[in-house]
């Protein structure tokens, strides 16, 4: 027993496992393998290198402050592998007074992340973002309605920097964001009628290019929508806000039809009515959830702490016949 804890204990071990974490990077980096396991199995290894390193040293029992540095040191890197095995990082579009519905646009996550995102329900209610001259995006400031853990409503500002949490998911703005024309859509066959936005392309960033094509609901048909408007929404010559254009108007392509629609026009189809409800805007939300983050910083801020005890210890003067 002691034998196998000598050998989980060596120095050599340390370094290949050192090697293989920084080959799993690089191969990570080539998108040879999963980054997730890149990382966490040499970390893992590592973590046991080190608690049989503490076990069969006397030196660190010896030494509390040198046996919390390292016992803090295994700490954090087995923080870095339940993190990276049950992270999430995700994205999602909201138009404004859209709900959350648990479904993201594009994610990623650790094998082991606990998808508890059905329990998540918030509301975009809107923002205002200032822009400085030059078209320089200036703080977000989004409004949102969200039920508390007992089921109170709740409405909270959010923005880049400032979280919305809800189970231990963090929802910020970003710099995504854009005009959505809203329409409702009446099948034919007497089905229930729809509502639905077309998220176009963000703005300014796309400023030239407020068109998206998109598929009416049940049916194979086709539309490609376009907004225009005249008017200069972010000044390059002084301070400006983002905002819906004052007047506007949608134009439209079904196959060989070709409409412009302002809020309130419907265009009858064989298969249904649709109707163009007006425009809103829509916001683009970064989605991150690590529970290891807390932790972390306590974990990290004890070991920096028994590393400065112990060197504290180790330089302080003493006198000589002491």
């Amino acid at each position: 027993m002691h034998a196998w804890i000598a050998r989980l204990a060596s120095l050599k071990l340390t370094l290949f496992i050192l090697i293989a974490l920084g080959a799993g990077i690089l191969m990570s980096y080539a998108e040879w393998m999963s980054g997730t396991w890149a990382l966490a199995v040499p970390l893992a290894l590592f973590a046991l290198n080190l608690m049989a390193a503490v076990a069969s040293k006397p030196a660190f029992r010896r030494q509390k402050a040198l046996l919390i540095f390292h016992l803090g040191l295994i700490a954090i890197v087995l923080l870095l592998v339940a993190g990276r095995l049950t992270y999430l990082k995700g994205s999602v579009e909201l138009s404004e007074g859209e709900e959350f519905d648990g479904q993201l646009t594009s994610f990623e996550a650790g094998p082991w992340h606990w998808w508890n995102l059905g329990r998540v329900h918030f509301s975009n209610e809107g923002f205002r973002i200032a822009y400085a001259p030059g078209v320089v995006r200036d703080k977000t400031r989004n409004m949102v309605r969200y039920a508390d853990a007992e089921g109170r409503e709740q409405h909270a500002e959010i923005g880049d920097q400032q979280p919305l949490v809800l189970s231990g998911y963090r929802f910020y703005t970003s710099p995504n964001k854009g005009f959505a024309p809203t329409f409702f859509w009446q099948p034919a066959s007497g089905g229930p009628a729809s509502l639905g936005t077309v998220h176009l392309p963000s703005y300014p960033l796309n400023e030239y290019k407020q068109a998206r094509e998109w598929q009416l609901p049940g049916t194979g048909i086709r539309v490609w929508t376009m907004l225009q408007f005249d008017e200069v929404i972010l000044k390059q010559d002084g301070p400006s806000e983002f905002r819906l254009p004052r007047e506007h108007k949608v134009v439209v392509h079904i196959g060989d039809l070709r409409r412009e629609l302002q809020p309130g026009d419907a265009i009858e189809l064989p298969q249904g009515r649709l109707v163009y409800d007006g425009l809103r805007t829509w916001m683009g939300y970064a989605v991150f959830y690590d529970w290891t983050i807390h932790w972390m910083l306590v974990v990290c801020m004890i070991t920096v702490a028994a590393l400065g005890w112990h060197l504290w210890r180790k330089f302080s003067a003493r006198p000589w016949d002491a």
